[in-house]
C-alpha cells in the first residue's frame, strides 16, 4: 500500500522537463485516522529522483540515493529528522482544524503540502508553496506580492492570518528564491552522474480492434527511458502530426527509475488503406528523432491495453518531504492554520 502511494506521488509530480532545468520539490501528507499507512509522510524530489524519506512509523529521515548518503553526514540526517518530527506534530493539529472548518467529525481526511524551486540553465528561478486538503487546493503563496490565495471559503481565515505575518512571508520569499536554489545546486552536484544519465527508450507497436466498431487501435508504447522528458507523436504519411484520434497517457515511473508513456491511435479501415502511419519518438538519448512504422498486417493483440495516466488536482498532488527548512517551517508560518 505504501509503495502504491509513493508511485502515485511520482506519477503526479511533474518534474522539470526542459533541457538544462533542475527542480527541487518537497512533499508532505498527513492522515486524520487509520488508513493502513503512516499518519504522516515526507519525501524530497530532485528532478526525477527521490532523495529522502520520513514517516511517522520509522521516525527517521533516511536518504534514498547513495550519493545523498555519501555526501551528507549524521548531523544532517538528525537535523532533518527533527524538522520532520516538528512538521508531523503541526500537521496533526492542522488536520483537526481543517476538519472543523469543513464541519467534518470523522472519516479519513488528508492534508498535503508541496513547496520547492526550479532553476533554468539561463538562471531563471521559480518558487512555489501550496497546501491542499482532501486532494483539493487550500492555499498557495504568491512570493511576489507576499500574500496567500484561498480558493475555498474555509481557507480565508488562514489567508488573513498568514497575510499579516510579513516576517514569515519575507522568510518564505527568501527561502524560495535563494536558500532553496542553493540546496538545489548542491544536490545537483552530489548526484550529477545519476541525474545526467541518458537511457534510450524501447518502443513497441501493438494493435487491436476497437470496441464496437471496425476501427483499429494502435498502441505506441515507449518505455525504459531517462530523463523523463520525451516527445511521442503519431505521424501520417511522414509529415502530418496527428492530434485527432490520438489518446495519450501520462509519463509514468517504472520501478527501476526509468519512465514510460503510451499513445493510442484509432484508425478507420478506409484511412488505414490510404495512408502510412508511424510513431515518432524524440528523446535526449537519441541523436535524431526515431520513426516506427505501423504495419497493419502485424498480429493483433488480444489484451486490453488501456492508456494509464494520473488523475491529480490542479496543484497539490500526493505526499511529502523536507530539507534544511523543515525545522523552521512551523515557527515561521505558525503551527495552526
Amino acid at each position: 500500500m505504501l509503495r502504491a502511494v509513493v508511485l502515485a506521488i511520482l506519477c503526479c509530480v511533474h518534474a522539470a522537463s526542459a533541457a538544462g532545468t533542475h527542480s527541487l520539490r518537497y512533499f508532505f501528507m498527513g492522515f486524520s485516522e487509520g488508513t493502513g499507512l503512516p499518519e504522516f509522510m515526507t519525501m524530497g524530489m530532485l528532478d526525477d529522483e527521490q532523495i529522502d524519506y520520513y514517516d511517522s512509523v520509522m521516525k527517521k529521515m533516511v536518504p534514498k540515493q547513495d550519493w545523498m548518503e555519501r555526501s551528507e553526514g549524521p548531523e544532517y540526517w538528525e537535523r532533518e529528522t527533527q524538522g520532520a518530527v516538528g512538521t508531523q506534530q503541526s500537521f496533526k493539529l492542522n488536520i483537526r482544524i481543517a476538519m472543523q472548518r469543513f464541519n467534518q467529525t470523522g472519516g479519513v481526511h488528508t492534508l498535503q503540502r508541496m513547496y520547492g524551486c526550479e532553476l533554468d540553465e539561463d538562471g531563471t528561478k521559480r518558487g512555489f508553496f501550496q497546501d491542499g486538503f482532501d486532494g483539493k487546493d487550500f492555499l498557495s503563496f504568491d512570493k511576489d506580492t507576499l500574500t496567500w490565495t484561498a480558493p475555498v471559503m474555509q481557507a480565508v481565515i488562514t489567508k488573513h492570518k498568514w497575510d499579516a505575518n510579513r516576517a514569515g512571508n519575507q522568510y518564505w520569499k527568501g527561502y524560495l528564491e535563494t536558500e532553496c536554489i542553493e540546496w538545489l545546486q548542491k544536490y545537483v552536484q552530489y548526484g550529477r552522474e545519476t541525474l545526467e544519465r541518458r537511457v534510450p527508450p524501447a518502443v513497441t507497436l501493438l494493435q487491436r480492434k476497437a470496441h464496437g466498431s471496425a476501427d483499429t487501435e494502435v498502441l505506441c508504447h515507449v518505455t525504459g527511458f531517462f530523463p523523463r522528458a520525451v516527445e511521442v507523436t503519431w505521424v501520417r504519411d511522414g509529415r502530418d502530426h496527428l492530434e485527432e484520434g490520438v489518446q495519450s497517457g501520462e509519463v509514468l515511473p517504472n520501478q527501476d527509475g526509468t519512465y514510460q508513456l503510451r499513445k493510442i491511435l484509432t484508425v478507420s479501415p478506409e484511412e488505414q488503406r490510404r495512408h502510412i502511419y508511424s510513431c515518432q519518438v524524440d528523446h535526449v538519448s537519441f541523436t535524431e528523432k526515431q520513426n516506427y512504422i505501423w504495419d497493419p498486417n502485424m498480429r493483433s493483440n488480444s489484451e486490453d491495453n488501456e492508456v494509464t495516466g494520473c488523475r491529480c488536482s490542479s496543484s497539490i498532488r500526493l505526499v511529502v518531504g523536507g530539507v534544511g527548512v523543515l525545522a523552521l517551517a512551523a515557527a515561521v508560518i505558525g503551527v495552526g492554520i
